[in-house]
């Protein structure tokens, strides 16, 4: 599992036409050392399988299936987009954001980008089946990061964004009518299903 606390943004050197599916090679900032064939690592929230490493480029490969091209943003990423890097958690890590899969629930569509003195502040349209999981004050991924919902309206949600979180992300660079990956909280889903079984 993840915690949505990016280590630093790559970015996509190619991308490579497979059989029904497309292979990334990522660029990976220089925070994160090498990575090894079959570690699991998040981009822009979607946990991929590294399938080779290239040291002298410090690049990865990973296989992105038809499944996660057709529910992620990754499937519409270019070579040179910049992506948020995040490794899996380790046992004794330290567990700063939240639980994070790296399952991608759906994409949203960025509505509006405000600054406000340091920080700025997202607005996000809200997909329907994901509408129940977002709530004032709770946490959602979007692009891998862990952010605390600040207000959400029938049909839209926005967040805060602290000015450390806006340098060290692909925030930065998402604007209007961008998509979005968006993961969910993990635990509202047990939650939903338990008490559907319970009723």
């Amino acid at each position: 599992m993840f915690t949505g606390i990016i280590e630093g943004t790559g970015s996509i050197t190619s991308v490579e036409a497979a059989t029904d599916a497309d292979r990334l090679v990522v660029g990976l900032p220089s925070a994160i050392g090498a990575v090894t064939p079959g570690q699991s690592v998040a981009v822009d929230g979607v946990c991929l399988t590294v399938e080779d490493y290239d040291p002298d480029a410090h690049a990865m490969t990973v296989f992105i299936a038809t499944e996660t091209a057709d529910r992620t943003a990754l499937g519409a990423r270019t070579a040179g987009d910049p992506v948020n890097i995040e490794r899996a958690l380790a046992a004794d890590g330290r567990l700063d954001g939240h639980i994070v899969q790296g399952h991608v629930d759906t994409t949203a569509t960025v509505r509006a980008v405000e600054q406000l003195g340091e920080d700025w502040t997202y607005r996000f349209t809200l997909p329907a089946s994901v509408a129940p999981y977002i709530v004032e004050k709770g946490s959602v991924a979007v692009d891998g990061i862990s952010l605390t919902v600040a207000a959400r309206e029938a049909d839209a949600f926005s967040v805060a964004v602290i000015p450390t979180t806006y340098a060290e992300t692909s925030l930065s660079d998402r604007q209007v009518g961008d998509a979005v990956n968006l993961e969910v909280d993990i635990i509202a889903k047990y939650v939903e299903q338990l008490t559907a079984v319970h009723r």
